[in-house]
């Protein structure tokens, strides 16, 4: 042992790690021995070899196109190795609007190492039915709103009798799932890899070959009080076009209309955008051509909003993220990323949505690109007692791992549901702030460079000074955020 080098040490435990997952169908993505007094754990995934060991399913082989196929539920398909594959389409019966909670019914059960296809559908495809909605049985299904029934009635955490409609928004993402992880147990952490990413092609045959996004400037976006244009102020949404089959990897403004008030099957009138999934009347606005003309927007696939449902109450609002995760809105949560959860109540609870083609950080004027996508993802489950000198030891928050980096995510409150007590739902909106999400993103950094590292507390602080970038995530959630990264490489000097 005395004369092998650290990297042939790493590379033995790297294929070893390899052919444990593919005996056992990914099940342990296994333990890598870093240069360092701790474990950092390796995922299959990140180390960018499980293709080739484990044959993994894509995208591109699912005989399923969601925008052709009835409403369906969901399905198990052919296994790789001993893991399962699970088709989870989204639709009325799939999803759930504007709320995470621990009461809901699994959609599916799943094992530890199962992978899953999952659709994603954005909560705001009803600013554009042409484009979004229109021949899509699974959407149709979701958005389905008359004077006599509404499929999916609650929208929001909020009361039932609100007067903009029920749950009152308070929460708007369309969320698939939840996904039961059996196994899974308060004090356990899930990683979910995402494997894949596709945008969701219109079904509309005018736009074959296209998808669609939405943006909107709205009222609780960090713009909405500082305009300088009239009329003051106001609301704008603009429709991205984005290439469905992956050619361009870009997206470009189709047109954009300034909000106007707009009325309900249940006759309630939405002088804002108050309420999720109010279909747009297009003979109510007045579209300006020839937005954003020379402007490309770099494609950035990813889940706004993914994570597990939290324990202290039965119905907790989609909009700010915590401990669970939920809508972090990181931008870099997409395709070979790998998120790891504190689990908190039995099975997880996972669900995926608020699909984005693409956003910057801090989503200053309340959302990103809103597109419809669907995601292939692994779930592998951590027991508590063999967390002990992993990186994942004590976690108690979302923890992000890329190929190159490590993301933590700090918030204003990181578990605001406990901190603020019975009305932390309501509060969190107003005490939110970027200083109190900056010092918990640095705490959360210092611990992970101390605990992974065995840094003292001083040569954390420095590290942080010089090789940690500190960024601000969104100040759109309720809950603001800060993240801070730090590169993998950074670490790699005791292989030389």
């Amino acid at each position: 042992m005395k004369d092998r080098t650290v990297k042939a040490e790493l590379e033995e435990k790297s294929s070893g790690a390899m052919r444990q997952s593919g005996a056992q169908g990914g099940v342990e993505p296994g333990a890598v021995v870093e240069p360092s007094r701790r474990t950092f754990l390796k995922s299959a995934v990140s180390l960018g070899a499980a293709a080739g060991v484990l044959s993994l399913p894509t995208l591109s082989e699912a005989d399923v196109d969601p925008t052709k196929a009835a409403s369906r539920a969901p399905s198990r398909r052919a296994g790789v190795g001993k893991a399962a594959h699970y088709y989870v389409p989204a639709n009325a019966d799939t999803v759930h609007w504007g709320y995470f909670s621990k009461t809901l019914k699994p959609v599916v059960e799943v094992d530890s190492g199962d992978f899953l296809t999952i659709e994603t559908v954005t909560h705001q495809a009803s600013d554009d039915y042409e484009r979004m909605i229109q021949g899509d049985p699974g959407v149709e299904s979701i958005y389905y709103w008359t004077r006599n029934k509404k499929n999916v009635m609650r929208r929001g955490a909020g009361p039932m009798d609100a007067p903009n409609g029920a749950g009152a928004g308070w929460g708007v993402h369309v969320l698939t799932g939840p996904i039961f992880v059996r196994g899974a147990e308060p004090g356990d952490i899930l990683e979910v890899r995402i494997l894949d990413v596709r945008p969701r092609p219109c079904a509309n045959p005018r736009y074959a070959g296209k998808s669609f996004g939405t943006n909107i400037a709205a009222w609780w976006g960090y713009q909405y009080h500082d305009l300088i244009e009239e009329p003051k102020p106001r609301e704008v949404v603009t429709i991205y076009e984005i290439d469905a089959r992956g050619e361009r990897d870009w997206a470009t403004a189709v047109y954009s209309y300034v909000w106007t008030p707009q009325t309900d099957p249940f006759g309630v009138v939405h002088k804002t955008y108050d309420y999720p999934g109010v279909i747009v009347d297009p003979k109510t606005i007045a579209p300006r051509r020839g937005v954003l003309k020379n402007a490309r927007v770099p494609i950035r696939l990813h889940f706004g909003t993914m994570g597990l449902a939290p324990k202290e109450a039965d119905i907790v609002n989609s909009i700010p993220p915590g401990y669970f995760g939920g809508n972090i809105d990181d931008w870099r949560i997409g395709k070979g990323a790998v998120m790891y959860y504190p689990v908190a109540v039995e099975g997880g609870l996972l669900s995926v949505g608020d699909p984005h083609a693409a956003q910057g950080d801090s989503e200053l004027a309340g959302t990103a690109i809103e597109c419809s996508l669907t995601g292939l993802f692994q779930v592998v489950v951590h027991k508590r007692d063999d967390l002990a000198g992993t990186v994942l030891e004590g976690l108690n928050h979302p923890l992000l791992e890329t190929k190159e980096q490590w993301v933590v995510h700090g918030f204003s409150y990181p578990d605001y549901l406990s901190q603020l007590g019975a009305n932390a739902q309501r509060e969190i909106f107003e005490r939110s702030s970027l200083d109190k999400a900056m010092r918990d993103a640095f705490r959360k950094m210092r611990a992970f460079l101390m605990n992974t590292q065995g840094l003292s507390e001083d040569e954390a602080i420095s590290l942080m000074s010089v090789a940690v970038d500190f960024g601000v995530t969104q100040v759109v959630d309720g809950n603001w955020g800060v993240h801070a990264s730090i590169r993998k490489s950074v670490f790699a000097g005791a292989q030389a």
